[in-house]
């Protein structure tokens, strides 16, 4: 599939999609309880059905009302499967990540399997606590990835510096051993608010973890208590229409985005007031407007950008940054090259396609702006947050831009298209044949 985006003008109000890092939580979480949760709104992507299916394979009952958009999970028989279960991640690390410790700790005999570049994406630090701690663990080199055995409490060691789903898989499992834990970080802490949701949303289920210098101290011995949740909206897509709004002109209002919420995106709000935008809370709505959008560069201005606990929002911070004055340049960022594709090369190609001044640095972007982009066609990467980012570049090119693999958006926003053009966005999506 292709999508072709045109240039156009980005006005109205767009309710954000449940957050899919909080969904993600969540499900796991009811999974683990003695009974029967109720999670909504649920707007089922590729990635969350990984992790309904994957929760089913561990002997949890899962069922989705549509209508109602409501998830409801009993996990009164999670962990109650015989013989060897398939775990089929699709293409979700957060899947992979956080379920092969929670497989390990309920004692499980599974395999995990994956698609796309899942099967390449690193997960060697479990090659290296796991074994320590009682859970045989074999693999040819990413998946299939095999566990068995039952995983035993102890002193645990990660680097903090690698992705924060591992840390959460962790603080997942732990709690359900016999015995109390710690987890120890050997290096610095990123992507701090991907952890502290976890935190979070444990909480909401009863279950406590103790930060202590250095990591946590995780009690062991605890139930998972059912219970009815309400998913937050997703600050990692409201970065999307942040861009489009500040490139575009707006006004625009997101509705459905909690205020005083833990996720880390939340720092786009700043980010882009950083270019420039003028952004603010209307009650419970965030509103953007940009009465310079027609004038060169749309009046806003480059910036340096720490990526360390934002990577999520490199792509369109990158798409942004092309079509503004100055220089942008974007630092500690190199774990992108181990996303769904190298978002780094991605961006730094796709920009380059539509006109852009983009070069890729050792660990991040480097980026002049210009007034305007050419358009053109553009490759996709089959990454959802590469596709969605040039529809806001799109706003600023002289002529359409076409992009492939339309369809990867339904790993995280299935929505997409269709609340892009109810504020005035025009994308053309065409099936390869038509």
């Amino acid at each position: 599939m292709t999508v072709t985006y045109t240039p156009s003008h980005i006005h109205g109000s767009v309710a954000m999609p449940p957050s899919k890092s909080a969904a993600h939580r969540a499900i796991l979480c009811a999974a683990l309880s003695n009974g029967v949760s109720t999670l909504f709104p649920i707007d089922p992507s590729e990635d969350m059905f990984a992790t309904m299916q994957a929760v089913k394979s561990m002997g949890a009952l899962v069922s989705y009302d549509p209508v109602t958009r409501t998830l409801t999970v009993d996990g009164s028989h999670t962990g109650q499967v015989t013989g060897q279960q398939e775990i089929h991640c699709r293409e979700s690390g957060s899947t992979l990540r956080f379920c092969i410790p929670i497989a390990a700790a309920l004692g499980m005999n599974a395999v995990f399997t994956g698609s796309g570049r899942l099967p390449q994406r690193p997960i060697g630090c479990y090659l290296d606590c796991l074994p320590r701690h009682g859970v045989r663990c074999q693999t040819q080199g990413g998946l299939p990835f095999s566990v068995s055995g039952k995983l035993q409490p102890g002193e645990y060691e990660l680097p903090g510096d690698i992705s924060s789903q591992f840390i959460t898989g962790l603080l997942y499992a732990l709690p359900l051993l016999d015995g109390d834990s710690r987890l120890t970080l050997t290096t610095p802490l990123e992507s701090a608010a991907y952890v502290d949701m976890t935190v979070s949303v444990l909480r909401d289920f009863g279950v406590t973890v103790d930060r202590v210098e250095n990591g946590w101290r995780i009690p062991g011995n605890q139930r998972y208590c059912a219970g009815t949740v309400q998913i937050e909206g997703d600050w990692s897509q409201a970065a999307f229409y942040l861009a489009m709004g500040a490139l575009s002109g707006g006004p625009l209002t997101l509705t459905g985005l909690r205020k005083n919420s833990v996720q880390g995106d939340k720092a786009c709000v700043e980010l882009f007031k950083g270019f420039g935008a003028a952004i603010q809370w209307q009650e419970d709505s965030l509103v953007l407007m940009n009465p310079q959008s027609g004038e060169p560069f749309a009046g806003l201005v480059g910036q340096t950008i720490d990526a360390a606990q934002v990577p999520d929002l490199v792509p369109v911070l990158a798409a942004t940054a092309a079509c503004v004055q100055g220089e942008t340049r974007i630092v500690n960022a190199q774990r992108l090259k181990l996303k769904e594709s190298d978002r780094l090369a991605a961006m730094t190609e796709a920009l380059s396609s539509l006109g852009a001044n983009i070069t890729e640095t050792s660990d991040g972007l480097l980026i002049q702006g210009k007034p305007s982009l050419c358009g053109g066609n553009a490759p996709g990467f089959r990454d959802h947050r590469v596709v969605m980012a040039l529809s806001a570049a799109a706003l600023r090119c002289e002529s359409p831009v076409t992009v492939t693999d339309a369809e990867s958006v339904n790993k995280s926003y299935p929505g997409f298209y269709a609340d892009y053009q109810s504020i005035g966005g025009k994308a053309d999506v065409v099936h390869m044949g038509e």
